[in-house]
């Protein structure tokens, strides 16, 4: 049985969307506050934010995927809780410059919908609210995913960067990078943003990082 709440294919790449993906969406974008949906405006603008996340984290995940797949891989895009992952097999093996190309797209594509999402808010500014909140969210969230993506944590694209650039002879040096990072941002984004939500997210990644590099020693 199926668990998942969407399934489709897009450009030849099956594509799941799991139930935690539109949970974690509704939370991030205001639902974890009933206090904020107390009239159908707010409502509807969540509905917009989560449309707007899931098109902006869907772009993300086939960059990744659509340059896997002109280097001959199977791809299988998966949208779950806190983003998503485009998975890829068979084919030739990857030398780290292809490796690093891939995990570049998919901040890229994504930042690519930012400015265009953007450049339409910025044409048109007598969209009506509803339009223009839409493609204010779109860009916010593209840009916001992309640049917290190339932050050097693992597992985040940024920490695949790192891992490819200074290669598995360095594996302790990228995993003490990644525990630093993650920390640190989430402390700011803990007492800055006040994102308890963001924080657990980095925080976890630290402690997945600490418990690989604990694996190691």
């Amino acid at each position: 049985m199926k668990t998942h709440m969407l399934y489709f294919t897009l450009f030849q790449i099956p594509i799941q969307v799991l139930p935690w993906f539109w949970i974690t969406m509704a939370l991030i974008g205001g639902g974890s506050n009933p206090s904020q949906l107390d009239n159908p405006v707010a409502i509807f603008h969540l509905l917009l934010f989560i449309i707007a996340g899931f098109i902006s984290i869907l772009v993300h995940e086939l960059g990744h995927g659509l340059v896997a797949k002109t280097f001959g891989k199977r791809v299988e895009i998966v949208l779950e809780a806190f983003g998503g992952y485009a998975a890829y097999s068979g084919g030739a093996p990857l030398g780290r410059g292809k490796s690093i190309l891939i995990t570049i797209a998919g901040p890229a594509a994504q930042i690519l919908l930012g400015f265009a999402a953007l450049s339409l808010w910025q044409a048109f500014p007598s969209l009506s609210s509803n339009a223009s909140y839409f493609l204010k969210m779109l860009y916010s969230i593209s840009f916001f995913w992309a640049l917290l993506n190339l932050l050097p944590v693992l597992p985040l694209d940024g920490g695949r960067i790192l891992e490819s650039v200074l290669g598995a002879r360095r594996i302790k040096i990228t995993l003490i990078v990644s525990i630093i990072v993650a920390i640190g941002v989430a402390v700011y984004a803990f007492t800055q943003w006040r994102s308890g939500l963001f924080a657990i997210f980095l925080l976890m990644f630290a402690y997945q990082s600490y418990q690989a590099l604990k694996s190691l020693r």
